[in-house]
């Protein structure tokens, strides 16, 4: 049986330019931490203006960035409770 225990709300911003997309990232944990990330992308000379492809790359590469910086705390906390060093599997 499964039971939900907590739900994360995570915020994207993005601010953007005629070359540049800037994404930043942001999750609010239950114990009152929060873990804020980047990511950028650029827009070749080119390519047509296309805003939403820059998002979605920026946000992607946030979104990544948000992933390990939440894998390397869980280690972390792992390893605090354990006494041993935990090994990070990175995607």
């Amino acid at each position: 049986m499964m039971h939900t225990a907590v739900g994360w709300h995570i915020e994207m911003e993005f601010m953007e330019d005629e070359r540049q997309t800037r994404a930043a990232a942001l999750v609010r944990l239950p114990d009152g931490t929060e873990v804020r990330a980047e990511g950028h992308a650029n827009r070749h000379h080119t390519d047509s203006n296309q805003p939403r492809v820059g998002e979605e790359i920026a946000g992607a590469r946030a979104l990544n960035e948000l992933a390990m910086q939440m894998l390397t705390k869980a280690h972390g906390e792992i390893d605090d409770a354990s006494g041993r060093i935990s090994h990070p599997i990175h995607v």
